[in-house]
């Protein structure tokens, strides 16, 4: 795939809604160990509004990204919807007018919708966050965007993964979790995780 269309960014938001609603048991049971039990359930819900007709059939990239965001914001609760949304609504700002986007184009709204999340979250890497795994995601979309959008976001959803994974043995400084100190140890996170299939969703529908 040589852009990505309004059609391709519906395409992605319905892969991603779905890929919740399926995994929303599994994000909920990461969530027990370290959070208020409830990332699954609120991130299906916050998506599942977000692809509703009202909120997905937008005739432009930004427009679409906006509503999505708001939708996370005002479906999801906890630190998720926030941080979702204004990774969004970023996103929508730096789309502006472009009716496309060449996997360049990409990189750099999703740098805007990842830099929200550092603004609004206030975390770094190692923290054990869903910047654990948006951050490496990025970094090896770009190392690989000048040979194309659909090698980039596949790049994109394997680093994605593997900094998710890699949340496991850190200690929790940021967010519910760091409130049980050592005991965050030992446990995926599960914003990291929802992260993962955002950028897995994304590698899929582009390829």
């Amino acid at each position: 795939m040589s852009s990505f269309s309004i059609d391709t960014a519906k395409a992605w938001m319905q892969a991603y809604a779905q890929v919740l609603e399926e995994n929303k048991e599994y994000l909920t049971e990461l969530d027990s160990a370290i959070g208020d039990a409830d990332h699954g359930t609120n991130m299906a819900r916050g998506m599942n509004a977000a692809v509703e007709p009202a909120n997905l059939d937008q005739p432009d990239l930004a427009t679409l990204f906006k509503k999505v965001g708001l939708a996370l914001v005002s479906k999801v609760g906890g630190t998720a919807g926030p941080l979702y949304g204004t990774f969004f609504m970023r996103a929508a700002k730096e789309t502006g007018d472009a009716g496309s986007l060449d996997a360049a184009g990409l990189s750099r709204v999703l740098h805007a919708g990842l830099q929200g999340v550092l603004d609004r979250g206030k975390a770094e890497l190692q923290d054990k966050t869903m910047v654990d795994a948006m951050t490496p995601a990025l970094e090896a979309f770009d190392a690989v965007a000048a040979t194309g959008l659909t090698a980039a976001a596949t790049a994109a959803g394997k680093a994605a993964r593997a900094g998710a994974e890699a949340t496991t043995p850190l200690l929790a400084r940021k967010g519910r979790a760091s409130y049980l100190g050592e005991r965050s140890v030992g446990h995926q996170d599960p914003g990291a995780t929802s992260s993962a299939y955002l950028f897995e969703t994304l590698a899929k529908v582009v390829s």
